[in-house]
Order: C-alpha cells, then structure tokens, then sequence
C-alpha cells in the first residue's frame, strides 16, 4: 500500500513544466506536468551522462536531455530508440489538485545509482534529518 506524501500543487508546475524532489539518500526525483496537465514523476538524472531531465524539454508525454537531448518516455522511463536505457519511474497520485508520491518509493528508488561528480546534476550531499525537505524550480531566473 503506498505511503503517499505531499509534494505541491499541479498549479506550481507551469504546464510542460517540472520540479525537483530532493531526496536525503540519492538523485532528486523531477515531477513532470505534460501535455495535457499529465503528472509523471521520475530519478532526475539521464541514464546516459546523468543530465538533470528537470532541466530537459517536455514534449508530448517526454522530456529530451539538456545535455544530449536523448529522448525519455515519463509514462515508462525508457529511453526512445536509436538510444537506449530508462530512468526509475516513481508513482504518483493526483487528488484535487494536489501530487502526491509515493515516500517508500523515494526513500528507496534509485539511491543506488551513482550520483554525477560534476555539472548540474552534482549532488550536495544529504540533507534533512531523513525526511523530503526541499521542491525546487529547476530553472532559476
């Protein structure tokens, strides 16, 4: 049964628009509002060069990598062909208006992965006492 915990509103994601979950252990995870206020939640890092898909394009129900524009389905996590590879994929719940994810899945979903060194995706480290603290705008004016 999921552990369902509140992430934001549909509203604070602009239409073909993400977020980024941090996590204490782990890539974030990017919320994605697609075509068609479709919410998607997958591990923010491409399985290629570990790109920040937050920062990607969103297209249909995709997002291309700002590094390579590899093309990720964010129904399925896989990667479109010629590439190849996929991305975890977390579920998610939308309930008056409101995302919610499921907090087993983050506490465990792709923490395993190793974490970019460098670039935009670097992590910084652990932080909150083991709880979600932060929902960020990727894109920072």
């Amino acid at each position: 049964m999921p552990n369902w915990t509140l992430i934001c509103r549909v509203d604070d994601i602009s239409p073909l628009g993400s977020r980024r979950v941090t996590r204490p252990k782990g890539a974030p995870v990017a919320v994605f509002r697609a075509q068609g206020d479709q919410i998607f939640a997958i591990l923010d890092r491409c399985p290629h060069k570990g790109g920040p898909l937050s920062q990607g394009i969103v297209f249909g129900t995709s997002v291309a990598c700002p590094l390579h524009n590899m093309n990720i389905g964010l129904d399925d996590g896989r990667v479109k062909e010629p590439d190849e590879g996929c991305v975890p994929k977390f579920a998610v719940k939308v309930d008056a208006g409101t995302i919610y994810l499921d907090a087993d899945e983050l506490a465990s979903v792709g923490t395993d992965l190793a974490l970019p060194v460098a670039g935009p995706c670097a992590t910084r480290g652990a932080v909150g006492g083991g709880q979600i603290i932060e929902v960020q705008t990727p894109h920072t004016a």
